[in-house]
């Protein structure tokens, strides 16, 4: 490549990259998911717009699983424990019994509406069956929803791409014809259990590295947070594991410690979120070809009916009717089951192998997600509002940053006091916090304050804590509570 190619090359990246970011501030004003934006730009390059070949389906879903990996690990580390726990248990029953009923339902359906041969049926179901995390975190995190219906829904999309992609690659497989449904089942738990452990195992070593070691630079943080969740990924697929299950995982244990430069972490890790969304679905809309889009219009709209009004809703009240949970927040989880770029990721694996029709269920799944999202992405907020899962968007919430003393086992912890929080008001010395963390400092209106016996905090202030490592958690749960319930009575 010389160096004009280079420089032609570099061009043509970054100005698809702005078109992108163009696009998602457009599909934030007209409430259209981003996802379709970016699939319809990577069709205008392909061979049928601007005439850009790319049909290699290998390198295709090698480069999505890396970005979907990158997305997981962004939804994780974006994730709220304390809002996941409780709905836990029902996502990982919607990602699992729930996948495995949509797909039951959705391939039954195609051979009886389609006449499908039972490979072929199934392959596509299991394709469509899991919810997206891209789709659903870029979605749901712009609407003023329930905290225990949105997080239900993100905890089902980061949970449940593993046993649709396991389905997907057994039935491709020679597995297919060879082994037993009991061989399949013990891979398939071996992947989530061997991906879940290993995801949590890397990212507990990581964390103590990172709390422990003061790096010269902020910058290198984020770096070393992201590959983290990176080596998870990579570690679980080297061991037969999910890869991206262990990358979620991994960012849902990060996200919810205490490491240094959080916030700063957490901006890093959204933005290359951002670049492996746009990327993703530029590269999928590159592999598609306009004139096979015709022939998959009937299929698409049958296995997507099938699915968005038959098998989801059912699944979901097959699982969640146990758990008492009203029928309207039932109705908008099943309406939420958006899908996006793993859909149209598991579709090139049948390219892969050369399997029959493989270039034809490819379409049908990248047409399908297309209406689908188009029908029921905008209608979300309205569809919410229906449910009555709607809230009023909660104060803005305290947010901490912190960084290593080196030698010390402490480290620096800041907090910015934001408005309408019980924070404002309360004096600094009577902060009832754990013994051995000292408040050193208060910045207010870039003047540098030492806090007295009379200094009361204001909203925008900045308190700087020295804190023992071990006591930085309970610190800020503390803090958390204060801002919220305020101080104890005397």
């Amino acid at each position: 490549m010389t160096s004009e190619q280079l420089n032609l090359l570099v061009l043509s990246a970054c100005g698809v990259l702005l078109i992108g970011v163009a696009a998602v501030r457009l599909s934030s004003r007209s409430g259209m998911p981003g996802l379709l934006l970016f699939l319809a730009i990577g069709l205008l390059l392909g061979e049928s717009g601007l005439g850009i070949p790319f049909d290699d389906g290998q390198l295709a879903y090698n480069v999505a699983t890396i970005m979907v990996a990158v997305l997981l690990a962004n939804g994780g580390f974006t994730t709220s424990w304390s809002n996941l726990k409780p709905v836990a248990l029902r996502s990982g029953l919607m990602a699992s019994v729930g996948v495995l009923l949509s797909v039951g339902i959705t391939a039954t359906l195609a051979i009886l509406f389609l006449g499908l041969d039972l490979r072929t049926a199934i392959l596509l179901s299991a394709m469509v069956s899991s919810t997206d995390a891209a789709a659903v975190f870029s979605v749901l995190r712009r609407l003023p929803i329930k905290a225990r219906v949105r997080t239900l829904v993100e905890g089902e999309s980061g949970f449940n791409d593993p046993p649709a992609i396991i389905i997907v690659t057994v039935v491709v497989s020679d597995a297919w014809n060879e082994g037993s449904i009991l061989a399949m089942f013990g891979t398939g738990l071996y992947q989530l259990v061997g991906g879940a452990i290993v995801g949590l195992v890397i990212a507990r070593l990581g964390q103590g590295i990172l709390q422990r070691v003061s790096l010269p630079s902020s910058g290198l943080y984020p770096l070393a947070t992201l590959s983290i969740a990176m080596v998870a990924f990579a570690l679980g697929g080297i061991i037969g594991a999910s890869g991206l299950l262990a990358a979620y995982a991994a960012g849902l244990w990060l996200g919810n410690q205490a490491l240094p430069h959080h916030r700063t972490t957490e901006g890093f890790i959204d933005s290359l979120a951002w670049l492996a969304e746009i990327g993703l679905f530029v590269m999928l809309g590159l592999l598609a070809s306009p004139s096979m889009l015709p022939a998959a219009i009937v299929p698409a709209l049958v296995i997507g009916s099938a699915l968005t009004f038959v098998a989801r809703p059912l699944s979901v009240i097959l699982c969640m009717t146990p758990f008492r949970m009203p029928w309207r927040e039932q109705a908008f989880t099943s309406w939420a089951g958006l899908r996006g770029a793993v859909p149209i990721m598991l579709a090139t694996i049948p390219l892969t192998q050369d399997l029959p029709r493989a270039d034809e269920m490819f379409h049908i799944i990248f047409l399908l997600v297309v209406v689908f999202t188009l029908l029921q992405g905008p209608t979300l907020p309205w569809a919410a509002k229906l449910a009555g899962v709607t809230e009023e968007l909660a104060p803005t919430d305290v947010s901490f940053d912190s960084s290593p003393m080196e030698g010390l086992d402490s480290c620096m912890l800041q907090l910015e006091v934001p408005e309408n929080t019980q924070l404002v008001g309360l004096r600094v010395a009577g902060l009832p916090l754990p013994a051995g963390a000292v408040i050193s400092m208060v910045i207010r209106n870039k003047a540098i304050l030492v806090p007295d016996d009379e200094m009361r905090l204001e909203p925008g202030d900045h308190m700087v804590m020295a804190v023992p490592n071990r006591l930085l958690g309970t610190t800020q749960d503390r803090l958390e509570q204060l801002a919220e319930h305020g101080a104890p009575a005397d």
